[in-house]
């Protein structure tokens, strides 16, 4: 197959750079002679894991508008400038054949860029509700792969595919059963076990929440598996000093969460598009607390995506002090509930997304060069 040269641009999260991670290596397994090059911005978190998964990336300048405080917009607007001109100069060096934006502050500039160009763009909507720079893009864009259905409303209905957010492939591959993953996390094999997960910084409202009822939790002789982030972990640890709450496995950051997944029967999470797409194709029962502090209250809109297909349960974030624990332990207890929410959820699962994606990319190159 012939060398093709493709730009991916994006990142800011997690949830724009795994499936970015996942998009490249599926191109890399179609093409291995492919030369990739990511594009984010600069002093994001992309910076670092991209290289460490092998890939070189240009940074941009670029940043999101501040909309407390407007006067700082006239910086933000001199660092799109510079981004465009730099997006220009990096497309002009690399000559990719089709450039992919997944969703963040670099896609913005350099899929712009690119179409301006005349090259092919491909976007890659992970929410249920779509932000604004992919719809201010999509009219020049060649394909939109999308994750839910009905994304009409924001897009050109002949553009768009369904494929899915693409995951980490190693979360579908442990071998381990349930009782030998909670083994690991050094808690009872056979015991009913809650993972808890707010991101890699943590979520305060659900830390917060679980906080305040561990007494409770331990009350019902059920396991908790809590991931709290680096900010809230001291004030974790000093609730748990002393080998109060044996049944808690507390840690910052979950290494393994492969092994994590499989340990659960109930997940309490965020409602970022990776974090859904990953319970979908795991099958996995959840709790779902959108957080309040991204852009369009997107997470909202993903999370009530799943609830109307009973599919998961939404706890909005200022009703989560009062409201999630309960739920979590009245849901745990409840075999048949928890049954019904992972046949629902399983449904929504978009298997081989990033190969699909990948397909997607090198028929827009074929038809580029045809």
């Amino acid at each position: 197959m012939k060398p093709v040269r493709i730009i991916i641009s994006g990142g800011g999260t997690g949830g724009h750079i795994f499936p970015a991670i996942s998009i490249a290596n599926a191109i890399k397994e179609k093409n291995p002679e492919a030369d990739i090059l990511f594009v984010g911005a600069e002093s994001r978190m992309e910076m670092e894991k991209v290289p460490a998964a092998g890939y070189p990336i240009v940074g941009l300048p670029v940043s999101g508008f501040d909309r407390k405080n407007p006067l700082r917009n006239i910086q933000v607007l001199f660092r799109l400038c510079k981004s465009l001109i730099k997006a220009r100069k990096t497309i002009r060096d690399f000559r990719p054949d089709v450039v992919v934006g997944v969703g963040g502050y670099a896609s913005g500039p350099t899929l712009w860029m690119a179409s301006h160009l005349g090259i092919p763009t491909l976007i890659q909507e992970q929410n249920s509700y779509a932000g604004v720079t992919n719809k201010l893009l999509a009219s020049k864009a060649s394909a939109i792969c999308v994750a839910y259905e009905g994304m009409e409303r924001f897009f050109p209905k002949n553009k768009i595919i369904l494929t899915g957010n693409p995951v980490r492939q190693e979360l579908l591959n442990t071998p381990m059963i349930p009782q030998e993953a909670r083994c690991f996390f050094g808690l009872n094999p056979d015991k009913k076990t809650l993972l808890v997960i707010g991101g890699s910084l943590g979520a305060r409202t659900i830390n917060e929440s679980i906080a305040n009822q561990l007494d409770a939790i331990a009350a019902q002789s059920v396991q908790l598996i809590w991931q709290t982030g680096k900010w809230y972990d001291p004030q974790a640890q000093k609730l748990l000093a002393g080998g109060k709450y044996p049944n808690v496995a507390q840690m910052p950051f979950i290494a393994q969460m492969a092994i994590a997944y499989r340990a659960a029967d109930l997940i309490i999470s965020r409602a970022g598009a990776s974090s859904i797409s990953e319970l979908c194709l795991l099958g996995k029962p959840s709790i779902l607390v959108p957080s309040p502090n991204v852009a369009e209250d997107h997470q909202t809109k993903n999370a009530l995506a799943l609830q109307e297909k009973e599919a998961a349960f939404m706890v909005p974030d200022n009703q989560a002090r009062e409201q999630l624990v309960p739920l979590a332990l009245s849901t745990l207890k409840n075999d048949t509930h928890l049954q019904a929410l992972s046949q629902q959820v399983s449904q929504l699962a978009q298997p081989r997304s990033a190969e699909r994606i990948a397909e997607i990319i090198f028929g827009l190159i074929k038809k580029r060069h045809d």
